[in-house]
């Protein structure tokens, strides 16, 4: 695992828009598997930046994104499909139709698992995976649990989760329950991967995926079975593994 520790929040999001965007420089036509929440938007920002300046193009891209809410319409403002149009697709030259962010609103939800596992598995998987990280470890959806779900699956949200979503909702109880996530399967497929994480309420989160036991328990732990992880965190992200002595 390859280990940046930034100053803060902005020096992170360039680092990390600094390796998506040689990732596209070197293989235009790169598969990315994108993530949303609050951690990347920063990251988002810099790339738009940068293809505004004519230093990147996204026209040969594909994109997967790794989960969105039961329903949710596409248009819902907290839905990840509007999340990835406002603060990314919207922006850039990417193909409209080389995008791909699971359907919450999915009439058989097995049926939208299996249907986006085979697209992912079409693509050859994505050549670089962008992951943020949940408070309790997980990773896209993938809550903490007894075993590792290898295909894109339907999630019964923890508490955790829900209680940290809420901020970006009008009220607890309007956060959706349940939500489609690409499975462990499909992250690990990916040729490289990209982790960010921001801000001390991270810390544990961090701590554990780099030094605790590998298993569900800490979905984000199984990364050190991959041969290809960089790790991106600011100081306060890092700060755990600063007292552990843990420097990049």
């Amino acid at each position: 695992m390859q280990i940046f520790r930034e100053k803060d929040y902005d020096a992170m999001s360039r680092r990390a828009a600094q390796v998506i965007a040689a990732e596209v420089v070197h293989n235009p036509a790169c598969v990315l598997g994108l993530a949303t929440g609050s951690t990347p938007v920063g990251t988002y920002k810099y790339l738009v930046d940068w293809y505004k300046a004519g230093m990147l193009s996204f026209k040969g891209i594909r994109s997967v994104n790794l989960d969105e809410y039961k329903g949710l319409t596409p248009d819902h403002d907290q839905s990840y499909r509007y999340f990835m149009q406002s603060n990314l697709f919207d922006h850039v030259d990417i193909v409209p139709e080389n995008t791909r962010v699971p359907d919450g609103l999915a009439a058989d939800p097995a049926r939208e698992c299996a249907e986006y596992d085979a697209y992912i598995r079409s693509l050859g998987y994505a050549d670089l995976q962008l992951l943020g990280i949940g408070r309790n470890g997980h990773i896209g959806f993938n809550e903490p649990g007894d075993h590792f779900v290898q295909e894109t699956h339907v999630v019964d949200l923890a508490e955790s989760t829900i209680e940290a979503n809420s901020r970006f909702f009008a009220t607890r109880d309007d956060v959706p329950k349940q939500a489609f996530s690409m499975g462990i399967g499909a992250i690990m497929g990916a040729k490289r991967v990209l982790l960010v994480a921001s801000g001390e309420d991270k810390a544990d989160a961090v701590y554990n995926t780099v030094c605790g036991p590998i298993g569900p328990q800490c979905p984000g732990s199984i990364l050190r079975l991959h041969p290809n992880v960089v790790l991106v965190a600011d100081e306060a992200a890092f700060s755990r593994l600063t007292a552990a002595g843990v420097n990049p």
